[in-house]
């Protein structure tokens, strides 16, 4: 079949099925539907979620651990023992001398585990600590000369990394993963310092909103019966 007659009967079944839907959702929706690579091995561990949601998620956990484990790798030799360590230094390297709280969130930690990095950076000598000019109860940290030589050293290796485990994709799957991902990753970080420490169901009703609540209940028992 021409391919031009081919994405036209596309888009005309696209368009029954969702009339509202605008040419960004059916190139969403091709790609989603269109005939995927084969799999091999076993997906997730062998334990896929019942709803898309959490399988997702799941893979995104994944891919996000085995990250952290060939990143930890990767930097065995530079001064760092792991990925976090270096994902502190590069925020101190763009900031300059950020606060130290602002750093603990911007890497998401929380403040105790946070605090006791931090001071293993600086008893390696890759940090140095001074008081806010401003604020004398607040702290202002920034690299030292080692900290700036091991950081500069430590980015080819991670670049690496990060080219070794996405090699299986095109650029344009990368670019749509990110454009699909960054709303998720941007709103949830703005909110966590809000919401660490809260109820989840409060949480649950705010992200959502109470009339999708039934809805999605209504969703998932129907997929995990």
């Amino acid at each position: 079949m021409d391919k031009t007659i081919e994405l036209v009967n596309q888009w005309a079944a696209f368009a029954e099925a969702h009339p509202a839907g605008s040419i960004e959702d059916f190139c969403r929706h091709y790609l989603a539907h269109r005939q995927q690579k084969e799999t091999k091995g076993i997906l997730v561990g062998g334990v896929v979620p019942a709803i898309s949601d959490g399988l997702l998620l799941k893979i995104i956990g994944r891919i996000s651990k085995l990250n952290m484990n060939y990143a930890n790798l990767a930097l065995e030799g530079t001064g760092l023992n792991q990925i976090e360590e270096y994902g502190i230094l590069v925020t101190l390297q763009l900031e300059k001398n950020p606060k130290k709280t602002e750093v603990i969130y911007a890497n998401l930690f929380e403040l105790s585990s946070g605090t006791d990095m931090l001071t293993r950076l600086k008893k390696r000598g890759l940090i140095k600590e001074y008081d806010d000019a401003e604020d004398k109860r607040s702290k202002r940290i920034e690299l030292t000369s080692k900290g700036e030589t091991v950081v500069n050293a430590c980015k080819a290796r991670i670049l690496k990394n990060a080219v070794m485990l996405m090699n299986d994709l095109t650029e344009d799957d990368k670019q749509l993963c990110i454009q699909l991902l960054k709303n998720i990753e941007i709103k949830f970080s703005a909110l966590w310092p809000k919401h660490k420490g809260g109820s989840f169901d409060k949480i649950f009703k705010e992200v959502v909103g109470e009339k999708k609540i039934a809805g999605i209940k209504n969703e998932v028992i129907g997929k995990i019966k």
